[in-house]
């Protein structure tokens, strides 16, 4: 006779209770066994510490990363930036308008040198005291290695430079290199390009003053039809830059961070004018003159900051020495011509001048409290 499969289950069962009786005793019998063997108790359960130190007596710190200012005020010129790294950084713009920082705003004086800086004494002085408004950026050629002393303003202010050839791209590219590394610094507002053989009409709150409160910035740009403006018009730039729009202008520039920044973020006329403006066409007459007045012309003055005389002719400016440095002829220069200041009549049009021999210095020093109103 068949069974049913519940009498199945239960014949197994009675047969199976036997093994797992025996089982269940030698597991107890083990726990039991251990519990009177060992001081320590066995927990199946995991104990966990109401104390949370226990965990960590060394929490691991929060991260730290350095404070806004001090990215925003860099206090060393020198860098590792490829060019490349170092305008994509410079081009990059807050839309914050409020600062999270005091900032008080400065004037960015770079130099495009070929070395040494024999009028440095000068500046020295036109500086005193103004720590806080001015940041100085000195280019120069790589292979010149001598730094100024610890106490000049001009130590530790050269930034990355490269080899830079008279009336070629180089040229353009060492002025970038200096506008984006002023860039970098936030306090920055002002930007003005000098050479070793300039030197300042006014003192410094003078020239502050005037440059901080511009409307406009101070980029020579006009019309020359002669061969040395349009004659040096190349028909290829055409469409992106036609013959109406080409203009000519003073190298030495003075421009707001809003226009140093379209400068160093450029790369469409920048590259245009790389490919197309050769000597005899020198890009450093060309290229911001005519990139402002395309694009930006309402935020420039169209004139220059700059006194230079190119009544002599020829392709460099008249040098000045020892015996120009008159208290006369610098009075002459600060008031040789009348213009517009944010709409308004000025006498004073020009801040700096050059260019200057290294002889003047001495007979420079010596007129400049009563001249320039420099500090003694």
């Amino acid at each position: 006779m068949k069974l049913s499969k519940e009498s199945s289950f239960f014949h197994m069962g009675r047969h199976l209770l036997p093994f797992f009786l025996i089982t269940f005793g030698m597991v107890m019998g083990v726990l039991l066994s251990l519990h009177t063997s060992t001081p320590y108790t066995v927990h199946l359960i995991p104990h966990y510490s109401s104390n949370p130190i226990a965990v960590s007596k060394n929490p691991v710190p929060p991260p730290t990363y350095p404070k806004v200012e001090e990215v925003a005020k860099p206090t060393d010129a020198m860098h590792n930036m490829t060019d490349e790294e170092l305008m994509w950084q410079a081009s990059m713009v807050s839309h914050v308008r409020q600062y999270p920082y005091s900032r008080v705003p400065k004037v960015a004086f770079m130099y495009l040198t070929r070395g040494p800086m024999p009028l440095g004494p000068l500046w020295e002085r036109f500086f005193k005291g103004h720590n806080g408004l001015y940041s100085i950026y000195v280019h120069c050629p790589p292979s010149y290695t001598v730094e100024a002393p610890p106490d000049s303003v001009f130590f530790r202010r050269k930034v990355p430079s490269k080899v830079v050839e008279w009336g070629r791209a180089t040229m353009i590219d060492a002025e970038r290199r200096l506008l984006a590394n002023a860039l970098l610094d936030f306090s920055n507002e002002r930007f003005v390009l000098l050479s070793e053989s300039c030197i300042p009409l006014f003192n410094f709150t003078t020239a502050y003053s005037y440059l901080i409160n511009s409307h406009h910035s101070f980029v020579g740009s006009f019309d020359d039809p002669r061969h040395c403006g349009r004659g040096r018009y190349n028909k290829t730039m055409a469409p992106e830059i036609l013959l109406s729009e080409w203009r000519k202008g003073s190298q030495w520039f003075e421009v707001n961070r809003a226009l140093a920044i379209e400068i160093v973020s450029d790369t469409k006329y920048y590259a245009i004018f790389r490919e197309h403006c050769n000597p005899p066409c020198y890009m450093d007459e060309h290229y911001l003159p005519t990139f402002v007045t395309k694009n930006f012309p309402s935020s420039n003055s169209n004139r220059s900051f700059m006194w230079v005389d190119w009544s002599r002719g020829g392709s460099h400016p008249a040098t000045f020495r020892s015996g120009d440095a008159t208290e006369r002829f610098l009075n002459q220069i600060r008031n040789s011509e009348n213009c517009t200041y944010n709409g308004n009549p000025t006498s004073i049009c020009f801040l700096f001048a050059r260019k200057w021999a290294p002889n003047a210095l001495q007979p420079l020093l010596r007129i400049a409290p009563r001249v320039l109103g420099l500090p003694l």
